[in-house]
């Protein structure tokens, strides 16, 4: 990776006048840059993930309950922690 010091004047010029001029603009249907390289590294590495059934439990209770995996699991040692005092 290169970084600023790596430069030559003249293409720190050209990278300062790309990026100043052209204005990048944000797009909320994904075809941003980052969108699209995401999109693409996502295609390139189709990953196979185990899931058992309290894991499924806990994300359908997640998605229901629009908290966070972690929130639950906080909740449910909070409770744990209050039945054995």
């Amino acid at each position: 990776m290169r970084t600023m010091l790596d430069m030559t004047e003249e293409k720190y010029g050209a990278f300062d006048e790309r990026w100043t001029k052209n204005t990048h603009k944000v797009d909320p249907n994904g075809s941003g840059f980052f969108a699209q390289r995401k999109a693409k590294l996502t295609a390139r590495s189709a990953r196979s993930i185990t899931v058992d059934s309290f894991t499924a439990d806990l994300l359908t209770k997640a998605i229901a309950t629009n908290k966070t995996p972690a929130d639950i699991i906080g909740e449910m040692v909070q409770k744990e922690i209050g039945a054995v005092q």
